[in-house]
């Protein structure tokens, strides 16, 4: 089995999945997947990926595990007790293999019951063809690079430079994961100790089993699909990020306060983000645009809301390498918290093209309670709705002059 436990996903799920439990359990949802890699043959592999979907569907959380999540200051126990009876069901979900050698993914089904399927079956889909497509990986080059990586992040003048891994999802396989883990910890020091905030610069990692059985910091707050579902849930489209936001403060209390800021583009954001959130929220995630021009005008806004930026958090996520993390430190150090979350670059960096490309792929919600949901990134290649009407409207509520 590629994945062996439910808590191998990412921490946002399950805060994002307190939130439906509490608020929203009887929302219906659609999820569709895509692979933005041209001529990626997917299809041969379908049966290989049915089946490790079918043993994710076998697996329930253990005692232990659920002790772990109970452990988390802002995971509440009746949601423990919840998944302690909770299982993915096959039925919500359909793999089809189309003749053109891509493959089609839909999730439907209660959010409820659906949200736990994203990042595991990203994990398989990459699994299984990379275990397919090169069964002599370069581990050598891949051991070298990471080298490579520590090294620079232990440069002079960058030992407050944390970083943290984001990448489950599109990791080359679950081994190689716990490898890179295990080696950043241990070469740059972790920072999870209570109250020993400058021990390291590995903050720690998205992914719960290993944040559990490494010993590192679970990290995460919300994804775009919460954002986009609340343009459904919320009483009115144009103040489904207001709605959203709230929400998430009714449920948190003003903890795991790092807000989304792309779903519907930075000018949107900060339209929305007045100074009631600016206080209330600990800063915000950048995971698309340009990163440098996104930092800027977040710290303005800050300023223009009478908000010192030095004690707000600023998260970059965005296809991150390990230069672009230093030249983004180097630009912002000192003049406002910094936190850095590198994916693909991280855990699937094991060769070059055409020997080695690593699979660009999500799974996103695209209808829920039976409309089309959506976002409007600012890298518009991201955005992902079938319907051209429904992103038209949503441009025109949102004031956004974005091409399709």
């Amino acid at each position: 089995m590629i994945i062996t436990s439910l808590l191998d996903t990412d921490l946002y799920k399950f805060t994002m999945m307190q939130v439906v439990l509490h608020q929203f359990p009887g929302a219906q949802v659609e999820y569709r997947f895509k692979c933005r890699n041209a001529g990626a043959q997917l299809a041969p592999y379908v049966q290989e990926i049915r089946e490790e979907i079918r043993a994710l569907c076998s697996l329930q959380f253990q005692e232990s595990e659920l002790a772990y999540l109970r452990s988390m200051r802002f995971i509440k126990s009746d949601f423990v007790d919840f998944l302690g009876l909770f299982r993915l069901n096959e039925k919500y979900i359909t793999v089809t293999a189309r003749a053109s050698g891509e493959i089609d993914i839909t999730i439907q089904g209660p959010w409820l019951h659906t949200i736990l399927f994203e990042v595991p079956v990203l994990a398989i889909v990459n699994e299984v063809y990379f275990r397919n497509i090169q069964r002599l990986p370069d581990f050598a080059l891949g051991r070298e690079r990471l080298d490579t990586k520590i090294a620079l992040l232990r440069g002079p003048e960058l030992a407050e430079l944390k970083i943290a891994d984001y990448g489950t999802r599109r990791r080359f396989s679950r081994a190689w994961h716990e490898e890179v883990l295990r080696v950043l910890a241990t070469r740059l020091g972790t920072t999870h100790s209570p109250g020993n905030d400058a021990a390291g610069q590995f903050a720690g990692t998205s992914n719960v089993w290993f944040a559990w059985k490494l010993g590192l910091t679970p990290l995460g707050t919300m994804a775009h699909e919460y954002l986009q579902a609340c343009q459904a849930l919320g009483p009115r489209l144009r103040d489904s990020q207001v709605f959203a936001f709230e929400s998430w403060a009714k449920e948190y209390r003003g903890d795991l306060g790092i807000a989304l800021s792309d779903v519907y583009g930075m000018s949107a954001f900060l339209r929305d983000f007045d100074m009631y959130f600016c206080k209330l929220f600990d800063g915000a995630r950048h995971d698309s645009g340009d990163p440098f021009a996104w930092g800027e005008r977040l710290i303005e806004h800050y300023r223009q809301n009478r908000v010192d930026p030095r004690t707000k958090t600023l998260i970059f996520s965005d296809s991150l390498t390990v230069p672009r993390t230093i030249e983004l430190y180097q630009q912002f150090r000192g003049r406002c918290q910094l936190a850095f979350g590198i994916g693909t670059n991280l855990t699937n960096d094991l060769g070059d093209p055409p020997a080695h490309v690593p699979l660009q792929i999500v799974i996103k919600m695209t209808r829920c309670n039976g409309q089309p949901v959506a976002k409007l990134s600012d890298t518009p290649s991201k955005n992902m709705c079938e319907d051209e009407k429904y992103l038209a409207y949503l441009r025109q509520v949102f004031d956004i002059d974005q091409p399709g």
